[in-house]
């Protein structure tokens, strides 16, 4: 090697432990993007943060009337009312994750294009935001279940753990749809659709004991439902023997998930610039 010249290697593991380095440098940016969110959700609403409470009651009472008081579905010695909306909270947190996801690179596309961050941090903060809204809906959840004494207090106690798988899929989900709705802008007015979908193959509105036993390996492909059914037997004590299935499903599932969002939107994120 001559003299002025320089041998530059570029090493595709030093590239990924940069690029967590930024994430820790930008790290108030998650706080900003998602306090500018909040704040823009509920501004100029008479009743503010309150729809986080609203808006779960609402289509609680929409599946008890329609699931419980018409259908007459069963909900394993379970108020019927209480056991939709345990049912709810997690599929609500994943499903709004889902459809902010697919408009957060678009809708700041200005600031994507003229100023460098780990774009990663948008769709994460889109996640914070509905984390927040869950959390207020969790501690309504939690002091109903209280009053009217249906709190299973040994079982509640690995709910947590239920709410971080919750994060993981919403995350993964969020990622891969986000970097996908950049490439093609139709995708975002199909996240919609999907969700509205996926609520009815998910046991939001039932219990997943209602699948024929044959089928439920596969039923439980769906990270929802070992999800939603975690979440009850959090709250309720509420267990079935495919439990331990659906659960180990859905935390294998999630896993893919989350490793294939994130892998898929650094592959895009070198572009997103030139096509956003």
């Amino acid at each position: 090697m001559t003299k002025n010249q320089y041998e530059i290697l570029i090493d595709p593991d030093n590239l990924e432990k940069e690029y967590f380095k930024d994430l820790f440098r930008y790290r108030e940016l998650f706080y900003f993007f998602a306090w500018r969110d909040i704040v823009v959700r509920y501004k100029q609403t008479a009743l503010g943060v309150i729809w986080a409470i609203i808006r779960p009651l609402i289509n609680m009472a929409i599946f008890a009337f329609v699931f419980g008081s018409v259908a007459k579905l069963p909900s394993d010695n379970v108020n019927y009312s209480f056991f939709v909306l345990a049912g709810m909270l997690p599929w609500q947190l994943f499903s709004t994750s889902l459809v902010d996801c697919s408009n957060c690179l678009i809708g700041n596309s200005q600031m994507i294009s003229k100023v460098y961050f780990p774009r990663i941090i948008l769709p994460i903060s889109q996640v914070i935001v509905q984390l927040t809204d869950f959390l207020i809906s969790l501690a309504m959840l939690l002091v109903l279940l209280l009053i009217t004494g249906n709190l299973n207090h040994l079982t509640i106690l690995a709910l947590p753990l239920f709410i971080l798988l919750s994060l993981l899929l919403s995350l993964g989900a969020g990622l891969f749809v986000s970097a996908t709705t950049v490439r093609y802008r139709d995708f975002r007015f199909i996240v919609p659709f999907v969700v509205q979908f996926g609520m009815f193959i998910s046991p939001v509105g039932y219990g997943s004991f209602l699948i024929p036993e044959t089928w439920r390996w596969i039923y439980f492909l769906n990270p929802m439902a070992g999800i939603i059914e975690g979440f009850r037997w959090c709250c309720f004590g509420i267990y079935h023997p495919d439990l331990p299935l659906a659960l180990t499903l859905s935390c294998l599932v999630t896993a893919g998930i989350l490793a294939v969002g994130f892998r898929f939107f650094r592959k895009m994120e070198r572009i997103f610039t030139d096509i956003i």
